[in-house]
């Protein structure tokens, strides 16, 4: 998993409030066993016509957003079922970050375990997100994990919370096995102190 420390890039605005993940990823995707092209069903319904030519009214056809690393979505963003393939469409497509007022819960997890983070900020704070992003599509958001903090272009911040846990696995691309393997000295030494001590 690649590790998130910082990202400094455009943002993609979605103003849609409810996303499920069916949304995100139809059914029709979930026979794939990798992640591998799952980025071309990333919210296909809305980006392709009957005809499958894409749909140039939607945010990800727009040229002025084609690239864009962030994407900035309405309150309880990833509702719905539980599919994991939902968080391998957005990151194969090339998103690391989703800023929402709010996430669903399972979809949230998911993402954290996927190299994805989402950044919870109040709605009037991605709203005005929104308004800049569609006014200057070219606005570069600069994310830093450590610091927990989104910053403007013009020094503005907003800072948001997350696990210490998940924010350790995500500064060194960790998912839960890695993070695992990672304590093996520390498991071992454990284990040596443990045994000596039951022989003393």
């Amino acid at each position: 998993m690649q590790p998130f420390i910082t990202l400094t890039g455009t943002a993609a605005p979605l103003r849609a409030e409810n996303v499920d993940t069916d949304q995100i990823i139809p059914a029709r995707y979930l026979t794939a066993v990798t992640k591998a092209g799952m980025g071309d069903g990333l919210f296909a319904a809305w980006r392709y016509g009957a005809d499958g030519a894409p749909s140039p009214d939607f945010v990800l056809n727009q040229p002025a957003y084609r690239g864009a690393e962030i994407l900035l979505a309405g309150r309880n963003f990833g509702s719905g079922s539980s599919r994991e393939h939902a968080v391998w469409a957005l990151t194969e497509y090339g998103f690391r970050a989703v800023i929402a007022p709010a996430f669903a819960d399972i979809f949230y997890n998911n993402s954290l375990k996927n190299g994805l983070l989402p950044v919870a900020l109040p709605e009037e704070q991605v709203a005005l997100l929104w308004d800049l992003v569609e006014e200057q599509p070219d606005t570069r958001l600069a994310i830093d994990l450590a610091a927990q903090t989104v910053t403007l272009p013009d020094g503005q911040q907003a800072s948001f919370a997350i696990d210490p846990y998940r924010k350790r696995c995500l500064l060194h691309g960790l998912d839960d096995l890695g993070y695992l393997l990672s304590q093996e000295p520390a498991i071992a030494a454990h284990e040596q102190r443990a045994a000596a001590a039951s022989f003393a």
